[in-house]
């Protein structure tokens, strides 16, 4: 159970969050409900976006989008603009992974997780600013990894993507601050979710070792003795969105039980 703080500026606002039907995304909606927000919860996975939408209990809205499809992005948010009349927050939080040795990696594999990863921000993201500067002001947080600071074996690919989620998330930050918009990003450790699980298989069969001893590596790995759990970062995503983070842009938050500290 979160146990964030309530941030009162925040109730009554709208907010896009992608990837929220399952995993972190589910969780920062959650998060974003228990503050008043009103959300429109977008995944891939339509039925799994509506569970999250019902579980909200009034006010959220769930729909299908392919974050690598732009017109698929801009249908979206006009639904969006629609049924809410605007938005005020952006999450873009879909983000897929597949791991292979670098050497072994397919052109497929490399344009998967780059077209979700980081075209799917990309596109959320240049929609929602236009949007944000046409009415003064709005708030982006998108996720990139502890994969985006330390590139990761076995997951080269994955990490190139998401240090280009961070390049980016700066480089906007840059230009939409003189317009008072802020565009930060969070980066999670090991995260117990339906991603994470299906990623101790790969690397337990690459590696020749058992899932079991994967996960305690993990745990091995993280200061604070545990794997992270989705509300530990939706918590952190909260804060970004809320007034107490006013003065924070172009930031690549750490939200990793101290595995990475710089």
């Amino acid at each position: 159970m979160s146990t964030s703080p309530t941030f009162p500026e925040l109730s009554g606002k709208r907010a896009v969050v992608t990837g929220a039907g399952s995993g972190i995304g589910r969780a920062m909606a959650m998060a974003l409900g228990r503050q008043g927000v009103r959300v429109a919860v977008c995944d891939i996975n339509l039925p799994a976006a509506e569970k999250t939408a019902a579980d909200l209990r009034g006010g959220a809205a769930a729909m299908a989008i392919d974050v690598s499809k732009r017109a698929a992005v801009e249908t979206a948010f006009a639904s969006v603009e629609k049924l809410f009349g605007g938005y005020d927050i952006l999450i873009a939080n879909a983000g897929v992974s597949t791991m292979q040795h670098a050497i072994d990696l397919t052109d497929e594999e490399w344009d998967f997780n780059f077209s979700v990863n980081t075209r799917g921000v990309f596109l959320t993201n240049q929609i929602a600013a236009r949007r944000f500067i046409a009415q003064g002001a709005g708030t982006i947080v998108n996720t990139a990894s502890l994969a985006a600071k330390v590139g990761a074996p076995l997951l080269a690919h994955y990490s190139a993507s998401k240090f280009a989620v961070l390049g980016w998330t700066q480089g906007l930050a840059r230009e939409l601050a003189p317009k008072g918009i802020r565009v930060n990003a969070v980066c999670p450790g090991f995260v117990k979710t339906g991603m994470q699980s299906r990623e101790v298989e790969w690397e337990a069969k690459l590696r020749g070792i058992a899932p079991e001893q994967v996960v305690k590596e993990y745990v091995a790995q993280t200061p604070l003795g545990r794997l992270e759990t989705p509300e530990d970062v939706a918590d952190v995503v909260v804060f970004l969105c809320s007034d107490s983070a006013r003065f924070m842009t172009g930031q690549g938050v750490n939200v990793t039980g101290g595995v990475y500290m710089a």
